[in-house]
């Protein structure tokens, strides 16, 4: 009597294995390394810091921008009489002459004189509140320290009583716009006295 072989059963598939099968028309694939190297980390965090470097720079020029329109539209408000202002100013310079050229008993007759004489001097007060109202400022240096950025020098004049560099004279006023210079003060300077020939200055 023969044996009878028992047939493989389904669990354990056609080769006798414990391996499930493969539905037909499946792959299997293998499983995927989920860990980042850490070299690709390094540069995308390296990305990320260029980034933020990027937009805050950015940021800063655009900033600087603003800020550089805002005072160029401040100086166009402040400086754009300035040619006007200095057309303005030589006009107060002839009222200033005029009034000067004028003795004190001219001043003081009556007539047609005295009222010329104070409708210049009512026209150079109210120039003086213009000029105030527009922040234009005369400088008067005399007595001061000589400052090349205020003031043009026209001569030297020798004085023993007078430290040197100072202004002891002025020969037309000068003007500032705001804080910006209009017109230089022309001045005269003291200067050291030269000494006579054959006289010891150290004795």
């Amino acid at each position: 009597m023969s044996e009878t072989k028992p047939e493989p059963s389904a669990a354990e598939g056609p080769t006798g294995t414990d391996e499930p099968e493969v539905a037909e028309g499946e792959i299997e694939l293998p499983e995927a390394d989920v860990e980042q190297p850490e070299s690709e980390i390094e540069t995308l965090r390296a990305e990320v810091t260029s980034l933020k470097d990027q937009l805050l720079r950015a940021l800063a020029e655009s900033e600087n921008a603003r800020r550089r329109a805002e005072r160029d539209r401040e100086d166009a408000t402040k400086f754009a009489v300035s040619n006007f202002a200095r057309d303005m100013v030589a006009i107060a310079d002839d009222l200033t002459r005029a009034l000067d050229s004028l003795s004190e008993e001219d001043k003081a007759q009556e007539g047609a004189l005295k009222t010329l004489v104070e409708g210049v001097e009512m026209t150079r007060r109210n120039l003086s509140t213009a000029f105030s109202r527009q922040q234009i400022s005369r400088i008067d240096p005399e007595g001061e320290k000589f400052d090349h950025n205020l003031h043009e020098a026209m001569f030297e004049v020798e004085t023993p009583d007078t430290e040197p560099g100072t202004v002891v004279q002025v020969i037309q006023h000068g003007y500032k716009i705001h804080d910006r210079l209009l017109r230089p003060a022309r001045v005269g300077v003291a200067k050291k006295p030269i000494p006579p020939a054959g006289v010891d200055t150290e004795a």
